[in-house]
């Protein structure tokens, strides 16, 4: 098994004795600083799912409604709305003095514009699309929404938090194709985005909205309540360097580093000076992400073998360490301690390995000795220890793995590929996601199984894309429990991508600012203390 090597010797030598990076220092307290998880390559919050985007646009753009910690949905650019003719009729009225960063009034057609845009490439907005009749803005504040039928999870929908987020745009970048990249950045957000001190792999800044009006009442929770801002200025620093990244924190060169790896907690927690919790309650998913649609893995009964294979403790152990209250293997197709969570068809990752009966169910599944391109990121040190793990138990089972290591930011756009890996495609990857984005069929965007319109990877299941539809009419939690059982097993059977499990990254900051909101990472509320 392999062990994580990302932080140790040197390294953690370097933290500990605080080796300091050269960081231009701005004038003021009104800054704040911040070490994110990766570069921000991508802008646009619907052409990608990195969760790096979704931070970004959390700041710039803003949401119909809010997800709070309870996972309730509540008004945030919706003042109030109504539902009638049985619930096939919604009503919305947004909040009056909105406005966009360019000046310009949120109308409701810019609610129905970028709603249609994110539904083209998002799995829940596809199901609300699949009932909506019409959609219309009767006047600039308001918009409805008429169903075919009844769709239960419509605010859950709207409110949604994980990639892809709904997120409002102006009508005239909202109407471009959704399987391009938008290039302007305007939204109506508690902060605006510096395109021009933007520096790619090194810096990102955004500066405070004055036109922003935060809702009244309440506290901040999660991407709910009043999102009041606190710093004029929020700057990503891009410290791909665990030690670097540990030795800025600890130094006071940046306030708050998104994730540090698990194995520098400890030196983390030996300073007086900074605070460390765990990022999110429901921890972080694990996956590995096969390519369907060409050799080896478009056979089922490939992947099924590299599933039978594996051991979920060795991944965890490689990206979160060996404390085993860290994480949690044996982990279904829903996030451990959730409703849906659940036991059917988990001996297939449970029962004890058998390597040589896996590698003879390889050879008798088709496997013909092709290259399988493994990619993974270099500047994250998690996904580069599943990466590793991922790509050593595939040799184990006789594979010929090419494993190609890059930044992340790279890796995102080479995954949209749908080449051969033979000419510039990809094989597998491995990636992992908030918990809270694995609580349900409807926003588990990696549970899609409808082939070329799926997430990467575009597996072809019809009968799991068939019961994860039929959640969405499910009249109650014992229904819905009994599908997800259903789903797990269809998974287990099918392998369209491989659970690795569940296991509870880390934020850190320092004292000089208050408890940050880690759990949908956002620069509201936060504060010099």
């Amino acid at each position: 098994m392999l062990r994580r090597t990302l932080i140790t010797g040197a390294a953690a030598t370097a933290a500990a004795s605080l080796a300091r990076p050269a960081l231009a220092q701005p004038a003021g307290a009104r800054v704040l600083r911040f070490v994110p998880q990766s570069d921000l390559t991508v802008l646009d919050p619907v052409f990608t799912t990195a969760y790096i985007t979704r931070h970004h646009s959390m700041m710039v753009y803003d949401q119909l409604y809010g997800l709070d910690s309870k996972l309730r949905p509540q008004p945030q650019m919706v003042e109030a709305h109504e539902v009638v003719q049985d619930g096939l009729l919604w009503r919305f009225r947004l909040r009056p003095g909105l406005l966009f960063h360019d000046g310009e009034p949120v109308r409701g057609r810019d609610c129905i514009a970028s709603i249609k845009r994110w539904a083209q490439r998002d799995a829940l907005g596809q199901a609300l699309m699949a009932r909506v009749e019409e959609m219309a803005a009767p006047d600039d504040r308001s918009f409805t929404i008429r169903l075919k039928r009844a769709f239960g999870p419509m605010l859950e929908t709207l409110a949604k938090v994980g990639p892809s987020a709904l997120f409002i745009m102006p009508e005239r970048i909202a109407s471009q194709d959704a399987n391009t990249q938008i290039r302007e950045t305007i939204g109506s957000g508690p902060f605006r985005f510096k395109a021009d001190e933007r520096v790619v792999g090194a810096r990102v800044v955004y500066e405070r909205n004055p036109d922003y009006k935060p809702r009244e009442g309440g506290a901040p929770d999660w991407a709910a309540g009043p999102k009041q801002v606190f710093f004029d200025r929020v700057e990503w620093t891009v410290m791909p360097d665990p030690a670097t990244a540990g030795a800025a924190l600890q130094s006071g060169e940046v306030d708050w580093w998104e994730n540090p790896p698990n194995d520098l907690i400890p030196v983390l927690r030996r300073s007086r000076d900074l605070l460390q919790k765990p990022g999110s309650p429901l921890g972080t998913i694990g996956t590995g992400i096969f390519n369907t649609l060409h050799p080896p893995f478009d056979k089922p009964a490939v992947r099924r073998a590299v599933l039978r294979a594996m051991s979920q403790a060795d991944f965890m152990t490689a990206a979160a360490g060996t404390d085993p209250s860290l994480w949690k293997a044996g982990a279904g197709v829903f996030t451990p301690g959730t409703p849906l969570a659940n036991e059917a068809g988990i001996a297939a990752i449970t029962a004890p390995r058998d390597l040589e009966r896996s590698r003879r169910e390889l050879r008798e599944a088709g496997y013909a000795g092709e290259t399988v391109v493994v990619l993974s990121p270099s500047d994250q040190p998690a996904l580069t220890a599943l990466g590793e793990v991922g790509q050593d138990l595939l040799k184990q089972l006789g594979m010929k793995v090419d494993f190609r290591v890059t930044d992340w930011g790279t890796l995102v756009q080479r995954r949209s590929s749908k080449e051969p890996p033979e000419r510039g495609g990809w094989s597998m990857f491995h990636t992992t996601w908030n918990g809270i984005d694995g609580i349900n069929p409807g926003v588990m965007t990696y549970l899609r199984a409808n082939g070329q319109s799926a997430w990467f990877g575009w597996p072809n299941v019809p009968r799991l894309e068939a019961l994860r539809l039929s959640w969405f009419d499910a009249p109650d939690i014992a229904a819905q429990q009994k599908i997800a059982a259903e789903i797990q097993q269809v998974v287990f059977d099918e392998a369209p991508y491989l659970p690795l499990g569940q296991y509870f990254a880390s934020t850190a900051w320092r004292k000089t600012i208050t408890e940050p909101i880690s759990e949908i990472i956002s620069f509201w509320g936060v504060k010099r203390a």
